[in-house]
């Protein structure tokens, strides 16, 4: 058995699709997909490609991203966590889990999440900028940081140490440090909607030595304080540079990989 990671396929993008259409549905069978979010803002699109996945992989893991829950831009009249609650079903009809994963000595640990500005506070171009404060839709008793910390209190019952090998997941970031020293200054208005700290803190609790993020686009591996961060985000289809746009191995023969394979 294998697993994969990918996140951010966008397949609102006909390329994208495309790409997803052509992986081999012989070559993954036996293995794990691990999904992290950002499949697209409509319920169509996403169930072509949880039904395409699925039959490609064993097991499909899946977490949503924030675009999954865009409800405004498609005239839908519901809330987001409505629209969450459509978004799991519509995932396990079409094959994919949203549940933690066990398999002998390993676990792999699905975290939802959102950004509580706990990597710095929005700026006027950010608010202007970002299309969730208008493409999604909470209860007005709620700001960021409580949907974060909602979505995060559902973690809660499985982030315990397990005595297995963790590998955890989530469609947002769990520190900001993970993000590339490399990445211009004039992109970093963008920071306080990548992710909550949060999230490092379950991820510690449950254990995990390998986390899978997506969101940011930016292709990365780095180990911080005993963890490995993974992204391995497809991207928009311009997102050459960032973006590797290829399946990533990251576990084989029971043990995670050191190197991309």
């Amino acid at each position: 058995m294998r697993i994969f990671a990918t996140s951010d396929l966008h397949v609102d993008y006909r390329v994208n699709a495309q790409w997803v259409s052509e992986i081999s549905e012989a070559d993954f069978q036996e293995d794990i997909l691990i999904l992290a979010g950002d499949i697209s803002n409509t319920a169509a699109q996403m169930e072509i490609c949880f039904n395409a996945l699925a039959r490609r992989f064993k097991s499909v893991l899946y977490v949503p991203g924030n675009h999954d829950l865009w409800v405004s831009r498609e005239g839908e009249n519901k809330s987001s966590f409505e629209k969450f609650h459509d978004v799991g079903l519509l995932a396990r009809n079409s094959g994919a889990s949203l549940e933690p994963f066990y398999q002998d000595q390993l676990a792999i640990m699905p975290l939802l999440g959102w950004y509580d500005y706990s990597f710095g506070e929005p700026g006027a171009k950010l608010k202007m900028a970002w299309a969730d404060y208008r493409a999604c839709r909470w209860p007005d008793d709620m700001d960021d940081q409580a949907v974060t910390q909602s979505f995060t209190q559902m973690n809660e019952p499985v982030v315990r140490p397990s005595g297995r090998t963790v590998i955890s997941f989530s469609h947002f970031l769990p520190r900001i440090d993970v993000m590339p020293h490399q990445i211009s200054a004039k992109h970093h208005f963008i920071y306080p909607v990548l992710g909550t700290d949060l999230l490092d803190d379950q991820l510690r609790r449950a254990g995990s030595t390998l986390h899978i993020y997506g969101h940011s686009h930016v292709n990365q591996r780095i180990t911080l304080d005993g963890v490995t961060y993974i992204n391995n985000a497809y991207g928009y289809p311009k997102e050459t540079r960032i973006s590797a746009k290829r399946l990533l191995c990251i576990y084989q023969d029971g043990k995670i990989l050191d190197q991309s394979s």
